[in-house]
């Protein structure tokens, strides 16, 4: 088991940066919420508490013990962690007169290993409605801005140090360097968590928990999964199964394309054709939530009934990551319940299997780095994200045979051309959509009143938050060009141009 950081989340929007930043740091962290702290282990080398949209004055979170820490681990308190470990100590504080939000420069700093190679003015990003007015007699400060006197601290005669600024998000131009100096500096740690680390580890524990036990995996071509099966490949070998299932509703050839792939990876996989199945169930049903449910059913079915063919199968695979696990966990919530079936949506009871998540602490950016140590096809780990019910949530209102077709010859013409034109790599997310409307064209010399296709693509860091893709303005017209020459049925192209919030990626 390797080194670790235990990051204690008190509801900040920031704290998954936090874990992120580290792993940048090579260093092992997880989040635990503020109402289930984990029993101190052997491993854990350092503690940092996170920000919170609350105020410690307003009794609303839990007065955190911190005794088995302080004084035994390296601490360091972000923002509302600060604020809690100057009010448990008798310190004061109060609610700011101008709420502190935004850029803030550093005007003090004092020598100090948290804030070594950190140089005055250096911009930090402020993020709070208290301020910390007056800290006791064994705090020191160690850098003030020129509203915050109290901008950062340190308890005398231990490692325990506090600041009231956000070094995770890029806007505190030296946050990298702070944290860095909090966990190598300070706290010692040997910053070898690699993806190749990670592999080891992880095979390693596999090969123990499941010995000699076979394994189904629901896989859908995406990263996630793919490289769950990878790993699990290396553990188990052919006591692994794949189950890939075509509902009709995936990209143009994807099908063929997937399995291909997962051959030349040397996975064992079952290809499942169920296209009938599904959208015979989908037929006459236009709302998106029943979309989700009935495929989520009839997913169901088809899994169960391929799974039961596979005698003597002791473990459903999932390729659940660490944000569906954090996600899943209310800061406020009376317990920690973890969800489970995120990638299958959930199982018959009579399935009985036990579960095994490879992947779940590890976050999109990394879970593709192990993948790239695993050698796996840049086919797969490419890929963007794609919805579980694929098309059928592209397709606004009843879904046809006719608009699948439709939509998959115009999502394939815009995918081809962004990877063609080279801007595939720089789109987070991007799809064609089938709007519900018809309008009036003029194709040849004649009148037409055909279907209109929006174009979608989105740039974001993790799905949270999204902004449209600046593409440029020849490069869509030439794909919407393409769209309307080539696929029947189609007279207008519009792009969406909406960032998230307040949109969301998808249309449905």
């Amino acid at each position: 088991m390797e080194e670790k950081v235990l990051i204690i989340d008190f509801g900040s929007q920031y704290t998954q940066l936090i874990a992120r930043r580290l792993r940048e740091l090579n260093v092992y962290s997880e989040i635990h919420p503020c109402t289930h702290i984990p029993v101190l282990d052997v491993h854990t080398k350092a503690v940092i508490l996170s920000g919170s949209p609350y105020s410690v004055n307003d009794g609303i979170l839990p007065d955190v013990d911190l005794s088995a820490y302080r004084g035994k681990l390296p601490l360091l308190g972000v923002c509302y962690g600060a604020q809690l470990l100057a009010k448990q100590n008798g310190g004061y504080v109060v609610p700011s007169k101008i709420r502190e939000y935004g850029r803030a420069n550093l005007k003090a700093v004092h020598s100090s290993p948290l804030l070594a190679d950190v140089p005055l003015d250096s911009q930090v990003w402020m993020s709070h409605g208290d301020t910390i007015q007056d800290i006791p007699e064994n705090f020191e400060i160690i850098a003030s801005t020129e509203s915050v006197k109290v901008a950062a601290f340190k308890i005398k005669e231990e490692d325990t140090y506090a600041i009231q600024f956000h070094p995770e998000v890029t806007h505190s131009v030296d946050g990298l360097t702070l944290l860095h100096n909090f966990i190598s500096k300070i706290a010692g740690l040997q910053q070898n968590w690699t993806p190749a680390h990670f592999i080891e580890n992880t095979t390693s524990e596999l090969k123990q928990k499941l010995g000699s036990d076979k394994v189904i995996l629901g896989l859908s071509g995406g990263v996630d999964s793919s490289v769950a099966a990878m790993l699990l490949k290396e553990a188990i070998g052919s006591n692994l199964t794949g189950i890939f299932i075509d509902n009709g509703l995936l990209r143009k050839d994807e099908f063929n394309q997937v399995l291909h792939a997962y051959k030349n990876m040397g996975i064992h996989v079952i290809g499942v054709d169920a296209r009938k199945k599904f959208i015979d169930a989908l037929a006459g049903i236009s709302d998106p939530e029943q979309k989700r449910k009935t495929i989520g059913r009839v997913f169901i079915e088809v899994f169960d009934e391929e799974a039961n063919k596979i005698e003597n199968t002791q473990w459903l695979a999932q390729g659940t990551i660490y944000p569906d696990v954090i996600e899943s966990v209310s800061v406020k919530g009376p317990s920690a319940t973890i969800k489970s079936h995120h990638n299958v949506g959930g199982l018959p009871e009579t399935m009985k299997l036990k579960i095994v998540e490879p992947l779940r602490m590890l976050f999109k950016d990394e879970v593709r780095n192990v993948g790239t140590a695993l050698g796996m096809e840049r086919i797969i780990l490419d890929r963007h994200p794609f919805p579980g019910p694929g098309l059928a949530i592209r397709i606004l209102g009843e879904i046809t045979e006719d608009k699948i077709r439709i939509l998959q010859e115009a999502d394939h013409i815009f995918i081809s051309e962004l990877k063609d034109k080279g801007h595939y790599q720089q789109v987070w997310q991007a799809g064609a959509i089938f709007l519900p409307i018809q309008s009036v064209g003029v194709m040849g010399d004649e009148r037409t009143y055909e279907n209109v296709i929006c174009l979608r693509a989105v740039t974001s860091v993790d799905g949270m938050t999204a902004d449209f893709c600046h593409l440029p303005h020849d490069f869509l017209g030439m794909v919407a060009n393409r769209i309307i020459n080539e696929v029947k049925g189609i007279n207008r192209v519009v792009y969406d141009i909406s960032s998230k919030p307040p949109a969301t990626i998808e249309w449905e």
